[in-house]
């Protein structure tokens, strides 16, 4: 399992890589934060200090830990007749009151200091924790809680940053799954239940769904204990995978239980009713197994690494469903004894007699059908320019949730939970250059969401500051490159200069300004970004400057700007969920019509089987932006599902008509039977699976989204299907019957 959003982008992304070379030549620069007082006491007391010494040293065992930043950790530098001396800002655990009060002090005058260890109202301490590279965050958050646990009674404790959320979203993953998943099929085995009125033939369902699911499940582990790739993590997107298998593997076992029940009744016998029920249903089975395996399959174009494994899974679980339904159900089926007397066996049901009065009301004005169909579909077109973008991982829990709520608080109350660096190569010891980075600071500190900002120029202001009586005018960077020497040197007396290890490199020749920011939403962020970027190009014209792959050249090749952390992982995820949507519509639709044309032999029967698919697609997201539901890493799932989905009536509906067309049937009552055929397995198909209206129950707001997405997604397939496909093949029955 792993959901740090990082192992989602692919490694040649721009801020990907600067993140990477960030994270080989200093450290692992994303972090959690534990922050423990009570709202409106003073935190800075004998007892708290105490606590968070012991915190610090408690966090620093943990294996997976590579750094703790508090309190406890951090110097204080001073200055007498033009020396510095550099002391550790809490020396003991035990404090005296006047002990406490200079630490107090120390702290009120060094904001850049303060701003990140203390709450703004300072009745909060913030320790922050720097993991080991490649980390295994559930194992380190759940060693973390264990130390806070029995703490958390005289305080109230909060966590937060990215490397805490990874670490704290598989539990939720598994609770979630395992309750949408009963759940789930609770609602479908009661609908099913209702309409087939046979607990065996639900059974016989379930069987199926169960098996392939267990296939599934069972592929992806398999795949990574072999490949060991990161494509093939369970992630935040897979927990959606059992129910969408869930729908698609009942959708062939709806299709040939409802089939043969209607052959039983007609023939009495079981042999013949399950042979003609194979006989018309094995191919179009086999087409809508392919062409749904075939819209999952085109994830592995997906440039997010989450999404192709979850393709190659449900595509495997998919193909596995196929063939139980072709084999294994039809034996159970002829193994079982049926009593022709039974209600499911003697009488149609409410549904098959609905799907009737409909189709026989649809087929007497099929020209206005079309017409109603083509302008609800292009009235919701136009809610596709106003979809928004958001894959922030905070904002994809409800409010209420603990993980929001404590981000919110850290956001509010504290130095905030997501970061920006700037990586800065060029002699770090020129007045120029560290002028600058104190410039790019200013700036990023107007941002209204940028609480702070600290780099090795910070450093050096406080050393000066220090070393000339703490007069706070000579808070600014030396003069020369001499005296920046002799501050270090000074620092080294009495100091170490490790100390500086996460700011600057041993040569001096790279730093980072790292600035710690609100969590703000993905459309925030891109602004935001492009800001930052446009900035760094104007005022530091005569500088190499790369943001987001692009390289901003100059005459001065002294000084390069690299730009990554949380923020620029957003903006550059933003275009990666965007790209993987349009690349899976088009080319879903471009294989399920090459397909559709080998296997039906005629381009018009092709062309009819993406017209219930793309108006569905263009229904649901038309709606996502009417009615304002994010398109997220897990919505961007529907492309496929509705594919998926929305193929399979077609097929359906396409192979009966030709079925009947080959046979002879009468013109005027041919699409009349298809209705009745295909109409009822369809809607049964549709209304068994509003299990996925389980998804509204999730705590996760992309997955409550996908839920509801996912129930009209059905509805406006089979709408798609039964009025605007069934309307164009009434209307031209005459020529494909050609």
């Amino acid at each position: 399992m792993d959901d740090n959003v990082m192992n989602m982008l692919p490694k040649d992304i721009e801020s990907r890589r600067v993140w990477d070379k960030i994270s080989d030549e200093f450290k692992y620069s994303d972090f959690i934060f534990v922050a423990f007082g009570r709202d409106g006491e003073n935190v800075l007391t004998s007892e708290n200090l105490a606590l968070s010494w012991d915190l610090t040293n408690e966090f620093e065992k943990i294996s997976q830990v590579d750094e703790v930043l508090s309190l406890s950790t951090m110097n204080r530098m001073e200055g007498d007749d033009g020396f510095l001396e550099v002391d550790a800002l809490i020396p003991k655990r035990e404090l005296t009151q006047q002990e406490i009060q200079s630490i107090s002090t120390y702290l009120k005058d060094n904001n850049n200091l303060s701003s990140r260890l203390l709450g703004k109202h300072g009745d909060y301490i913030n320790i922050i924790i720097r993991p080991e590279m490649d980390s295994d965050f559930p194992k380190m958050v759940s060693s973390i809680r264990e130390i806070t646990a029995p703490f958390e009674e005289k305080n109230d404790f909060h966590f937060g940053g990215q490397p805490y959320i990874a670490g704290k979203v598989p539990d939720l993953i598994l609770t979630e799954t395992r309750k949408l998943m009963l759940l789930g099929l609770l609602i479908m085995s009661i609908i099913l239940l209702a309409n087939l009125r046979s607990l065996h033939a639900v059974g016989m369902i379930l069987s199926v769904i169960f098996m392939s699911m267990l296939c599934m499940m069972g592929f992806l582990g398999w795949i990574y204990h072999f490949t060991g790739t990161p494509h093939f993590y369970f992630t935040f997107i897979n927990s959606s995978m059992p129910i969408v298998l869930l729908t698609i593997a009942n959708s062939d076992g709806v299709h040939i239980l409802s089939r043969f029940f209607k052959e039983a009744r007609t023939h009495k016998d079981v042999k013949q009713a399950i042979t003609l029920t194979m006989n018309q249903l094995l191919l179009p089975i086999f087409l809508t197994s392919i062409t749904t395996t075939a819209a999952f399959l085109t994830m592995l174009t997906s440039p997010v690494a989450a999404m192709t494994g979850y393709g190659l899974s449900i595509g495997f679980g998919i193909l596995w469903a196929w063939i139980l339904s072709s084999v294994f159900l039809p034996a159970v089926i002829s193994l079982k004894k049926w009593n022709f007397s039974t209600v499911a066996l003697s009488k149609s049901s409410f549904l098959e007699n609905i799907v009737h009065i409909f189709g026989r009301n649809i087929l007497k004005r099929p020209k206005t059908v079309l017409l109603s169909g083509i302008l609800i579909v292009i009235i919701s077109s136009f809610g596709i320019r106003y979809i928004n973008v958001e894959v922030n991982l905070v904002n994809l829990f409800k409010q209420g949730n603990i993980i929001r709520e404590s981000t919110l608080f850290l956001d509010r109350e504290m130095a905030g939970s997501m970061n920006l660096m700037i990586k800065i190569d060029g002699n770090l010891k020129k007045p120029e250059i560290l002028n600058q980075m104190v410039h790019i600071q200013e700036y990023l500190e107007t941002i209204p969401t940028v609480n702070t900002t600290f780099s090795i120029a910070d450093v050096i202001q406080e050393m000066h500051k220090a070393v000339m009586d703490n007069d706070t005018s000579y808070q600014r960077i030396p003069e020369t490159q001499g005296k920046i020497n002799n501050l270090f040197t000074m620092y080294s007396m009495s100091g170490d200069l490790d100390d500086f290890e996460s700011l600057v490199n041993y040569e001096y020749d790279t730093g980072l300004i790292i600035a710690m920011m609100h969590t703000v939403s993905t459309k925030d962020v891109v602004r935001i970004a492009d800001d930052i970027e446009d900035f760094l190009h104007s005022e530091t014209g005569d500088l190499n400057i790369k943001v987001s792959g692009i390289i901003l050249h100059s005459e001065a090749p002294n000084l390069n700007i690299e730009v990554s952390g949380l923020m620029m992982f957003l903006k550059d995820f933003v275009a990666l969920v965007v790209q993987s949507s349009i690349t899976s519509i088009f080319v879903s639709i471009g294989v399920i019509l090459c397909i559709s044309l080998i296997f039906f032999r005629s381009w018009k029967f092709g062309i009819l089987s993406v017209i219930p698919l793309t108006s569905a697609i263009i229904l649901n997201f038309g709606l996502m932006g009417w009615f304002g539901i994010d398109l997220t890493h897990f919505t961007a799932l529907l492309t496929s599902i509705i594919i998926g989905v929305g193929v399979d009536f077609a097929i359906h509906y396409i192979s009966e008509f030709r079925h009947y067309s080959n046979n002879s049937i009468n013109e005027a009552a041919i699409s009349r039977k298809v209705v009745d055929d295909v109409g009822y397995p369809i809607l049964l198909d549709v209304f068994s699976n509003m299990g996925f209206s389980a998804l509204i129950f999730s705590s996760l707001i992309p997955i409550v989204h996908m839920g509801g997405l996912m129930v009209f997604a059905m509805l406006s397939t089979s709408f798609g299907t039964l009025t605007i496909l069934a309307s164009i093949m009434e209307i031209t029955k005459h020529k494909l019957k050609g």
